[in-house]
């Protein structure tokens, strides 16, 4: 079939993107599912740091690719050996296929799915196939999803079934920013009920992990970046304190609040600084955990004196160490119940038309999260 999607075949073009154009709106034909594959109609996808971060250079990828991982839609078709689904389910899609059988799987460990790994790195569906094309010229999957298109295939390991109540717009951040952000808060770093936790950075994913730590029952909650604006919108979702971390004194004035430094720190802003600032204000015996994507050249320095004598610990988080089938049904019922309100993160709907626009927005940080909406 022809869809329209939007499709990256240059990274590192020069801002702004209203001007430089990095995606183009494009006809591509999209085959058929295949084996344990099914057809989505999609119907809504948020806009990601991490898809900026393929249009940056900042995580190279192989082009050209449909961009897009955040994403929710409707089975419109299904593949040879599909049981699970069934056409006409609402389902959001997880970043990283859970095939279920390797050692990690089945360790509940899913966000270190060797299968799904491989085949995210190398730009196809689970089953090593690409379905989107131009003529005889396949296109790249952007993680298993590819979610700014009118349609998508996936893997039926990528896709999660979800009460069909949910609005599409807000079921499709539960794929990224809700999982990867709540997640590494009661996922990673195990929050417990009264402790004390600092958030850096504050985009969507930042967000997300102030709304799973009220939640959780976090007591102090410590929101950190360099806007006044984000902050603000922290605040309003249940931040406690709020604070530039690049101002002197900041270290300190999260050392006073917390009597000592904060139980668990969180790191989303993909800047060595913040990750340092996180590492520091957490208390001895505490917990710090990282979910962003810096240039892969970056480097942290730490003192192992530190490490070892405090017995810190510092923690990687991907997929907000997830098994999305178990969590993202669980967040969502938290937010049917009023305890998460995710519908507070959307601050711009957008057409696919109007993408690039939206990345520009992004880019500059005029926006938390925003979303493609489709007819």
């Amino acid at each position: 079939m022809k869809i329209k999607a939007a499709v990256l075949h240059q990274m590192q073009l020069e801002r702004p993107y209203t001007k430089s154009n990095p995606l183009t709106i494009e006809e591509v034909e999209l085959d058929a599912p295949g084996v344990n594959e099914v057809l989505v109609k999609i119907k809504a996808a948020g806009l990601c740091h991490s898809d900026l971060s393929v249009i940056d250079g900042n995580r190279p990828r192989q082009l050209p690719m449909v961009l897009g991982h955040e994403a929710a839609g409707v089975v419109t078709e299904l593949g040879e050996g599909v049981k699970n689904l069934k056409v006409g389910d609402h389902v959001v899609f997880a970043f990283l296929p859970s095939c279920g059988h390797c050692s990690y799987c089945q360790t509940g460990r899913a966000a270190l799915c060797e299968p799904g790994a491989q085949a995210n790195g190398q730009g196809t569906l689970l089953g090593g196939h690409r379905r989107i094309h131009k003529g005889n010229d396949y296109y790249y999957h952007h993680l298993g999803v590819s979610g700014f298109a009118e349609y998508a295939v996936a893997s039926v390991d990528s896709l999660v079934k979800i009460d069909s109540e949910i609005p599409f717009e807000i079921a499709a951040l539960f794929g990224c920013a809700v999982m990867t952000g709540v997640g590494a808060v009661v996922n990673t770093a195990q929050l417990k009920f009264g402790n004390s936790v600092l958030v850096v950075g504050l985009g969507g994913v930042g967000l997300s992990a102030i709304l799973g730590a009220k939640a959780a029952g976090a007591t102090k909650i410590i929101a950190a970046d360099l806007s006044a604006e984000k902050r603000a919108v922290a605040k309003s979702l249940g931040a406690s304190h709020v604070l530039d971390s690049s101002k002197e004194g900041a270290l300190e004035e999260v050392i006073n609040i917390t009597k000592g430094g904060v139980d668990v720190s969180v790191e989303f802003a993909g800047a060595v600084p913040a990750l340092e600032f996180a590492f520091q204000a957490t208390k001895r015996g505490g917990t710090t955990v990282t979910a962003a994507l810096p240039h892969p050249n970056a480097r942290l320095s730490l003192s192992p004196v530190m490490l070892v004598g405090q017995e810190k610990t510092l923690k990687g988080s991907y997929l907000g160490s997830c098994v999305p089938s178990r969590d993202i049904p669980a967040y969502i019922e938290l937010y049917k119940s009023g305890r998460m309100s995710v519908e507070k993160l959307i601050t711009h709907r957008l057409k696919l038309s109007e993408i690039n626009e939206g990345f520009e927005r992004l880019a500059a940080g005029d926006a938390i999260r925003q979303v493609i909406v489709f007819d």
